[in-house]
Formats: structure tokens, C-alpha cells, sequence
């Protein structure tokens, strides 16, 4: 089993030695460059660049710029999904123990995001998380767990405060 097989079973995996994973986070890493670096307006060189570091997107949606991600092709969003600036998609996790974080595995779980999802400014969504749809995510909240759907959420971490 490879390191990005290991990652993509959630296992435990070597991001760092691994020539295939760096060059994979590189790539998204430059993407999400030149995507935060376009002109707000190029709307369209935007959806274009988006779609190509996310891996699965619906037809309707708008990340403001900046954006950071890892690698990207581990994310998926549904229809009509918002994100404000400084959004940020985490799907690595890393071990809490030391010596086995010291040798530089670490984790990833995918996240999936419903529809109709506004998430607020300076957004962190950690690993494994799903967001349901019709969610708000409230502006600096740290995601570390699911958020049911039909509710909105704040906070760090990040707790349902109310239910639509």
C-alpha cells in the first residue's frame, strides 16, 4: 500500500519523504497561489482555477479569495456553497503522540460540505468534518466536528447555537 493510499484510507501515512504527496501539495499549494493572486473580478478564470484544486464541486458556488488547502482533491462541496475570506480546508490531522508525530506521519479524512452552506470569514474546517446542508458557519469558528444540517454554528470550537 502507498503513502497516498494510506492517506486516502485515513491511515496513518509519511507526507514528508513521499516524492508523489509533496509534489501533489505542491501543485494544489500553487494552485490556491494563483488562485488568491487573480483579480477578484476575473470571475471566471477563478471558477475555472477553483474547480481544478477542489475535487468535487456542483455548478453553483464562490470561495472568496484567500483560500488554502493541502491537496485538494479530498474536498467536496455542494450546491450554492459560500465561503468568505481566509477560508481554509484542513484534511490532515496529525498524531498526538509525539514519536510517532516525529517521524512525520500524519493522517488525512476527507470533507464533505451540503448545500446551501454559507461559511463565514477566517473559517478553519479540520479533517473528517461534515457540514450537512442549509448551514451557516459563523466568521472565525474553528470546525472540528460535524454540524448538522438546517443550523447554524460558531464558535472554537465550532457548536450548533441554533436550528432553522
Amino acid at each position: 500500500m502507498t503513502d497516498k493510499d494510506k492517506m486516502l484510507a485515513g491511515e496513518l501515512y509519511d507526507a514528508n519523504y513521499n516524492k508523489d504527496l509533496i509534489l501533489e501539495r505542491i501543485k494544489a499549494k500553487d494552485l490556491c497561489y494563483e488562485y488568491n493572486n487573480l483579480k477578484p473580478s476575473n470571475m471566471n478564470a477563478r471558477n475555472e482555477l477553483i474547480k481544478k484544486i477542489i475535487g468535487k464541486t456542483k455548478k453553483e458556488f464562490l470561495i472568496e479569495q484567500p483560500f488554502i488547502c493541502d491537496y485538494g482533491y479530498n474536498i467536496e462541496i455542494g450546491e450554492n456553497f459560500y465561503a468568505n475570506h481566509n477560508f481554509s480546508f484542513y484534511t490532515a490531522g496529525h498524531p498526538l503522540d509525539y514519536e510517532t508525530r516525529n517521524k512525520g506521519l500524519e493522517y488525512a479524512k476527507p470533507i464533505t460540505v451540503g448545500d446551501n452552506v454559507w461559511i463565514g470569514g477566517n473559517v478553519v474546517v479540520l479533517p473528517g468534518v461534515t457540514i450537512g446542508d442549509n448551514v451557516v458557519i459563523g466568521a472565525g469558528s474553528i470546525v472540528n466536528k460535524d454540524i448538522p444540517s438546517n443550523s447554524v454554528a460558531v464558535g472554537n470550537p465550532c457548536r450548533v447555537i441554533k436550528k432553522l
